[in-house]
C-alpha cells in the first residue's frame, strides 16, 4: 500500500480547528456547532490513518473516501460558525485548508481507483 504523507497535516488541521473553537463567542449555536466541527475535523485524520493501515486496497479507498467526506462536513461547519469579525481570517484560512485537503484526498482516490496516473 502507498502511504501518503498527510498524517501530520490532518493532525495540524484538527488542532487548528480546536484552537478556533476555543476562541469563538460562547453562544448556544457556537457550542453545538463547535462540537460538530471538532468531531468532523478529528475524523479526517483518524480515517486517513486507518486507511494507511488498511489490509486491502478496497479498505484503503473506503477510508480515504470517508476522510474526504469528513473534510466536506468540516468545511460546512466552518461556514456556519459565528466567528464575529475578529476571527474571520482564521476561519477563512481553515476553509482554504479544507479545500486543499479535499483536493488532495480526491486525487488520492482517483489514483487508487486507477482513474488517474500518478505524477512522477
Amino acid at each position: 500500500m502507498v502511504k501518503y504523507d498527510l498524517e501530520d497535516r490532518t493532525l495540524k488541521f484538527a488542532r487548528d480547528v480546536r484552537r478556533l473553537v476555543r476562541k469563538l463567542p460562547k453562544t448556544a449555536a457556537n457550542v453545538e456547532d463547535g462540537k460538530q466541527v471538532i468531531r468532523s475535523s478529528g475524523s479526517v485524520g483518524a480515517n486517513y490513518i486507518e486507511g494507511n493501515e488498511a489490509t486491502s486496497k478496497k479498505d484503503l479507498i473506503y477510508r480515504v473516501k470517508v476522510s474526504r467526506k469528513e473534510v466536506k462536513e468540516t468545511r460546512y461547519w466552518l461556514h456556519i460558525l459565528d466567528t464575529g469579525t475578529y476571527l474571520e481570517d482564521e476561519r477563512t484560512r481553515l476553509i482554504k485548508e479544507s479545500n486543499e485537503l479535499l483536493c488532495i484526498l480526491s486525487t488520492i482516490i482517483l489514483e487508487l481507483e486507477g482513474q488517474r496516473k500518478p505524477k512522477k
